[in-house]
């Protein structure tokens, strides 16, 4: 407990300035959203509705962890599980089949022939084109993961063909002269350079993830998940749940995020790069 107080307070202590900017610009944010929706309701708008206060919002943010809701009875945490299930089923799938594809790629210029033109078939597609294929076939849980996967394959997949391409061809040849075979050299040249790349990638392609997360639970309408509450909540005009709803897609993206951050910083720790 002590050593985890002593963690906490070390990073604060580290990043105090960067801490006291983020809370300064979200108390203009709070600030402005509760002077626009006090505007739309003092001036009787048709729109004030749409626009609830921040403390309304924050009321039903917590009221969305007890009361149930819509005719499947869940609440806030039931949605938040199943969003993350279908998130973790694409990332995982996702990561496994980009990486080495991307290693391949960018390595050999016979993978990179074969492989870049169907990519480039399916790359300009929006994953959201495939979400009422994918959900009759796959159903509503893998459906969406589907879904999500699209949305994380490329940006790891493009990321890492460029993090090994852009490997310092320095760097390679003095492995060799060191007398370095391929394995070494993958693993302690053309790995770590490729890293950072690597967990770009994941970090671009986690925001694209939630944004089509939501979309297909919206469409979907059943199963659950976060886009399906609000979507739920929009359809009998609870506009603070719906607001409450968004505010967790944030913390959740946010949440995911960090977590990539973490790993980041572990493994370039283990690897000796930082």
């Amino acid at each position: 407990m002590l050593s985890l107080v002593k963690l906490v307070k070390g990073a604060i202590a580290l990043n105090w300035r960067q801490l006291l900017l983020g809370a300064l610009s979200l108390a203009i944010f709070v600030s402005a959203w509760q002077m626009y929706s006090w505007y739309l309701n003092a001036n009787v708008s048709g729109y004030a509705a749409y626009v609830p206060y921040p403390g309304e919002v924050a009321e039903a943010f917590v009221d969305s962890f007890v009361t149930p809701a819509g005719t499947d009875g869940l609440v806030m945490s039931d949605h938040i599980i199943a969003s993350l299930k279908r998130i973790f089923m694409g990332f995982v799938i996702a990561l496994s089949i980009a990486v080495p594809a991307g290693l391949l790629m960018g390595s050999y210029i016979t993978a990179e022939g074969l492989g870049m033109p169907i990519v480039e078939i399916f790359r300009p597609i929006p994953p959201l084109a495939w979400i009422p294929l994918f959900l009759v076939v796959l159903g509503y849980l893998k459906g969406p993961a589907a879904i999500v996967f699209l949305g994380i394959f490329f940006p790891i997949l493009f990321n890492v063909i460029l993090g090994v391409k852009r490997v310092d061809p320095i760097l390679i040849d003095a492995a060799k002269t060191l007398g370095s075979k391929k394995r070494h050299l993958f693993l302690k040249v053309v790995l770590p350079y490729t890293t950072p790349y690597l967990m770009t990638g994941i970090k671009v392609g986690l925001g694209i993830g939630w944004m089509c997360i939501v979309a297909a639970e919206m469409v979907g309408k059943y199963g659950g998940g976060v886009g399906f509450y609000i979507w739920d909540r929009s359809d009998i005009g609870q506009w603070d749940y719906v607001f409450a709803g968004i505010a967790m897609i944030a913390i959740l993206g946010i949440l995911t995020t960090g977590v990539a951050s973490q790993v980041e910083r572990r493994l370039y720790a283990w690897m000796g790069m930082k």
